[in-house]
C-alpha cells in the first residue's frame, strides 16, 4: 500500500494536549489507588523513593486541597515511571485470588462432608491430624441439630470458621 505524505507526518507529531491530559489523569488515578493501599501491599511495588514518599505523605493528608495537590504531585512523579506493570499489579490485587476462592470451596466441601456422614470426620482427621476432633464433632452435632430444628445457622457458620482456622491458607489437593 502507498502511504500518503500526510500519514507520515502524523506519526511524527507529538501527542495532542487532550491525549497528554488523559494520560496525566490516568497516572494520577493510579497514584490515588496506590495511596489507598496498606503499607505492606505498597512495599511489594518497585517504586522510586520519591514517589513512594509522596504516596506515604498523601495517606496522612485529610484536608481536601492539600490531598488534591499531593495527588497532582504524585501524577507528576508517575510520568517518570512505566504505569503498565503497576496497573497490572493493582488489578491483580483487587481481583479476588483464584487460590482464595479454591480454598473457600474446599472448606465448603469439607463442611458438607462432615455434615453428610460420620466417616467425614475420620477422613478430616486423616487429612488434618492436628485438628481438635472433639470440638469439631460437637460443632457438627450442633449444626445438624440446628438444621433439624429449623434454627438460624449459627453453629453451621461456627463450623465453617473452625475449618478456616484448621485448614492452611495454601491447601494441597485434600478434599
Amino acid at each position: 500500500m502507498d502511504k500518503k505524505p500526510e500519514d507520515d507526518r502524523e506519526e511524527h507529531l507529538p501527542p495532542s494536549k487532550t491525549r497528554q491530559k488523559k494520560e496525566m489523569h490516568a497516572r494520577q488515578d493510579i497514584g490515588e489507588r496506590l495511596a489507598q493501599l496498606d503499607p505492606k501491599s505498597l512495599s511489594t511495588f518497585d517504586l522510586p523513593e520519591g514517589l513512594a514518599d509522596a504516596i506515604n505523605d498523601a495517606r496522612s493528608m485529610r484536608a481536601h486541597g492539600a490531598r488534591r495537590r499531593q495527588m497532582q504531585l504524585i501524577g507528576k512523579l508517575m510520568r517518570e515511571v512505566d504505569p503498565v506493570p503497576i496497573q497490572k499489579k493493582l488489578d491483580a490485587l483487587n481481583r479476588p485470588g483464584v487460590q482464595q476462592t479454591a480454598r473457600l470451596h474446599l472448606l465448603e466441601r469439607w463442611r458438607d462432608r462432615l455434615l453428610a456422614d460420620e466417616k467425614g470426620l475420620m477422613d478430616f482427621a486423616q487429612a488434618y491430624p492436628a485438628a481438635d476432633l472433639q470440638h469439631l464433632g460437637t460443632l457438627v452435632r450442633d449444626a445438624k441439630g440446628e438444621r433439624l430444628a429449623n434454627k438460624p445457622p449459627r453453629q453451621f457458620r461456627e463450623l465453617f470458621q473452625e475449618l478456616q482456622r484448621i485448614v492452611p491458607e495454601n491447601p494441597g489437593t485434600k478434599t
